[in-house]
């Protein structure tokens, strides 16, 4: 099977619109653990409404919390500790899974784990997703490269929306891994947007 842990160099660089490609595009299953945020619906909900295939099932999150603030804060407000043994991967007959990460890589998940560990409980590649701002050479090279230092298996990059020509060099020179995707700026996110960029996607990429 293939797992594939979907995370970000920080919160808001698009992780549930490409977690929606990668879904469409293998028509995978798709599951978020934690979620944060419910106020205004959940990713899941998300994902589900931009995925136009009938293969991909959406499984329920393990942990849900109202509040917009990392899983370890979320938890606390609630006199809960979400704990690392707490996770079942759902049970699929699917090829691909899709997880969906919770904020960037080292945002605590309780006082001891932080959200990117999850990847190695699931036995999950990792696909990191930047975004073009300032900051985020800095931010794509330190998430790499603590990731490689600490022998996480990382499937490759993802750059979502529009980067400056050095920007752009700078990541995938510095990071010597495949670019997966390269997503345009779009600004407004809809099944037929979703459904166009997964038949971009190279599923040789994702072959093995």
């Amino acid at each position: 099977m293939g797992r594939y842990f979907i995370s970000g160099i920080g919160t808001g660089v698009g992780k549930t619109f490409i977690s929606a490609i990668l879904t469409e595009a293998l028509k995978a299953d798709y599951w978020k653990p934690i979620q944060c945020g419910t106020k205004d619906g959940t990713d899941k909900q998300t994902v589900s409404s931009l995925v136009s295939n009938t293969t991909s099932v959406f499984h329920p999150e393990s942990y849900c919390y109202d509040e917009p603030v990392s899983p370890h804060m979320a938890a606390a407000i609630r006199n809960e500790r979400i704990r690392s043994d707490g996770f079942e991967i759902p049970l699929t007959d699917n090829e691909h899974l899709i997880v969906e990460g919770a904020g960037g890589l080292m945002v605590p998940l309780n006082d001891d784990t932080y959200v990117v560990e999850l990847s190695r409980f699931f036995e999950t590649d990792i696909i990191l997703v930047c975004r073009n701002y300032l900051g985020c050479i800095n931010h794509s090279l330190l998430s790499l490269d603590f990731l490689l230092k600490n022998d996480y298996p990382v499937k490759g990059i993802i750059l979502n929306g529009k980067f400056d020509k050095e920007v752009r060099s700078a990541i995938v020179n510095f990071s010597e891994l495949p670019v997966l995707a390269e997503i345009p700026e779009i600004t407004e996110i809809n099944k037929e947007v979703v459904l166009h960029q997964a038949g971009l996607i190279d599923l040789k990429l994702f072959a093995d």
